[in-house]
């Protein structure tokens, strides 16, 4: 037996180890049996290419407790080490990479995530254990060994009589930490942090009924039963996820089976996925899956879990996939991401961005084809992506550039039209008098229905356009899309929104139009409504409420946040234009009635009804009309 000291300059390195290199004391499990299942992997390489002369096998990693000796056991068969090697990786490197990193980053080290790298995954048990034990024979014919080290730079090495290759690593658990000799707790770590890694893991038993072949000998009171219970290795986790396989060998069923896997409690079904592969410039798996989204963009965030080699790193993935997709959900696994710095610095990171690039560009195609391949199923689905579909235009450029091949724009109708569609359609009958595209939409087909109804009368076609960034959107395509304006169908009267040559003539008189104007401005709130006259054809409704587009979006834009809307503009009353048909019965008699009462209740019931039609009557006004309305018809 050997006892030595560990060659290092801070005497006091575990307590730093405990307080710095990991924020999240539990992920001691993920570093030690991501440690054998290195060990268990290198082994099948070097059997592989005829290195190691044993025989591989079936190798699997178990995870024992025993709870009444506060001992937890990690127990794999893979390398192995021998005594040289466990002096050379134990005592020397993985001290020497620990001081190194806690001189580096101990200011930071709270926010550093996985540290594998620096071969101090072993040295995580510390903050767990108040002793480690690894007792470990390596495949090459040499004797097995035991070190022990108690948390002071003090450890022992000895001779052991394990007779089978691998490494069993025991913890003698502190008492600070006794929940990790709880079943339930280390379940629940191995199922978030183990649940795909490449080795089969082994957590206790479990039984299960296997059905009787004919002639096996059973006990008599068995003779009846066509079943009976074994035990066997509980394995808790899927060595081979969807992800690691080729898209060819999955069925559409197998997505769906593997997103219940990721998801036990999502009832839903995904609308579809998209199987990421790529092994140049950089290596990256996975498969996203697009579920059904809502409006609002906040709910579902840090759904896509982040993999190193079937480890399980995190779910927050700010920086590696585009902002606009975070609201996907799915798997991503690549060994190139460098996850051992702060956040901050993986943004900067050059192969993140090419890695948020290559998703980006990916997720297009997938949906180009997707539109191509079927497009009516893509139609159904549209109002369920559109939200992401269309973040994605506004903050990402290169997916812009290529949305216009999927991106649909939906009619009141439940028409669906890509833009170069659009324009073609509505070129012959929405083009004005000064030959600019006029697009109307409807941001809710119930609140302006009156509206879309008098511009469909005009043979018009509207666009249901309703997510809450739709202001920001029409901005950026009117601003790549010279001659094409988008209005909203409420913001004007419809033959002011596309102006043709022909006008309609006022059956009033200039003198008259004044006098009314001037009866309509001393009833009328001038801070709400800015009255405007107009002759329209005599059937159409005498007030019309409207409001204006361009201050609508702007202030629309404010309140939605992000660039384009007008500084405080959010904080703006709202201002309406009140259009009234000159050529309408009411305005004449408005006009010729010469009580001066009655004329104002005319106008106030005629501006009550033009506010009702667009939702605007509330509380006490709707009262005071419901009200008046009753007097009237005594």
């Amino acid at each position: 037996m050997t006892t030595g000291k560990i060659n290092v300059s801070v005497e006091n390195i575990f307590p730093l180890i405990k307080k710095f290199l990991y924020s999240d004391h539990e992920i001691f499990l993920r570093e030690l049996i991501s440690n054998g299942t290195d060990a268990t992997l290198k082994l099948k390489h070097l059997t592989s290419i005829g290195e190691a002369k044993v025989e591989y096998g079936n190798p699997i990693i178990e995870v024992k407790i025993d709870k009444e000796g506060k001992k937890l056991h990690i127990i794999d068969q893979g390398l192995g080490m021998t005594a040289d090697e466990v002096e050379k990786y134990i005592n020397q490197v993985a001290f020497s990479g620990a001081e190194e990193f806690l001189d580096k980053y101990k200011d930071s080290a709270k926010d550093s995530g996985i540290i594998g790298h620096f071969g101090l995954g072993f040295y995580s048990a510390f903050m767990v254990a108040e002793k480690v034990e690894i007792i470990t024979k390596s495949f090459k014919d040499e004797p097995a060994a035991h070190w022990t080290c108690d948390g002071s730079p003090e450890f022992t090495l000895e001779p052991a009589d394990k007779t089978t290759r691998g490494t069993e690593i025991i913890l003698h658990i502190a008492e600070d930490s006794l929940e990790f000799l709880e079943e339930s707790k280390i379940s629940q770590l191995l199922n978030k942090y183990n649940k795909f890694m490449p080795i089969p893991i082994k957590f206790g038993t479990k039984t299960e009924k296997i059905e009787q072949k004919k002639g096996e000998e059973v006990a008599p009171e068995d003779k009846e039963e066509t079943f009976k219970t074994v035990e066997i290795d509980n394995i808790i986790n899927n060595p081979n996820p969807a992800w690691t396989k080729q898209p060819t060998e999955l069925s559409d069923e197998d997505y769906k089976n593997f997103y219940h896997e990721l998801y036990p409690m999502q009832f839903e079904e995904p609308l579809f996925h998209i199987h990421l592969n790529v092994d140049y410039p950089f290596n990256l798996t996975g498969i996203l899956y697009f579920p059904k989204l809502g409006s609002d963009l906040q709910i579902q965030k840090d759904k896509i879990q982040l993999y190193q080699n079937q480890v399980y790193v995190t779910d927050n993935v700010e920086g590696i996939v585009p902002e606009f997709l975070t609201m996907l959900k799915g798997v991503i696994d690549s060994p190139d991401i460098p996850l051992n710095v702060s956040r901050s610095g993986l943004q900067a990171d050059a192969a993140v961005k090419k890695i948020s690039n290559y998703i980006t560009r990916k997720v297009a195609d997938k949906l180009k084809s997707l539109f191509n391949e079927n497009r009516e199923d893509f139609e159904k689905k549209w109002n369920d992506i559109k939200i992401v579909l269309e973040y994605g235009m506004l903050s990402e450029d290169k997916f812009y550039e290529k949305s216009s091949a999927f991106v649909l724009y939906p009619t009141v109708d439940d028409k669906f039209y890509t833009l170069e569609e659009l324009k073609e359609k509505l070129a012959v009958n929405q083009t004005d008098k000064d030959g600019k595209l006029v697009v109307l939409y409807a941001g809710n087909k119930e609140a302006q229905h009156s509206y879309i109804e008098i511009a469909k009368d005009k043979g018009y076609e509207v666009l249901l356009l309703d997510s809450p960034i739709i202001s920001h959107l029409i901005q950026k395509i009117e601003g790549d899309n010279s001659g094409m304006t988008f209005v909203r169908v409420d913001s004007d009267h419809i033959d002011n929104l596309i102006k043709k040559e022909e006008t309609t003539i006022s059956k009033l008189s200039d003198e008259e139009q004044t006098n009314l104007k001037t009866v309509l401005e001393t009833i009328v709130p001038k801070q709400n409504y800015s009255v405007q006259l107009e002759a329209m054809d005599s059937q159409a409704a005498p007030f019309i409420i409207t409001q204006p587009e361009f201050m609508r979006r702007m202030k629309e834009m404010s309140q939605s946040g992000g660039g384009g809307g007008m500084f405080g503009m959010g904080n703006m009353p709202e201002m309406y234009n009140l259009v009234v048909n000159t050529n309408s019965d009411l305005a004449t008699t408005i006009l010729t009635t010469e009580d001066k009462s009655a004329q104002e209740s005319l106008v106030k019931q005629a501006l009550d009804l033009a506010k009702l039609s667009q939702n605007l009557l509330k509380g006490e006004a709707l009262t005071a009309f419901v009200k008046r309305s009753f007097d009237m018809i005594k």
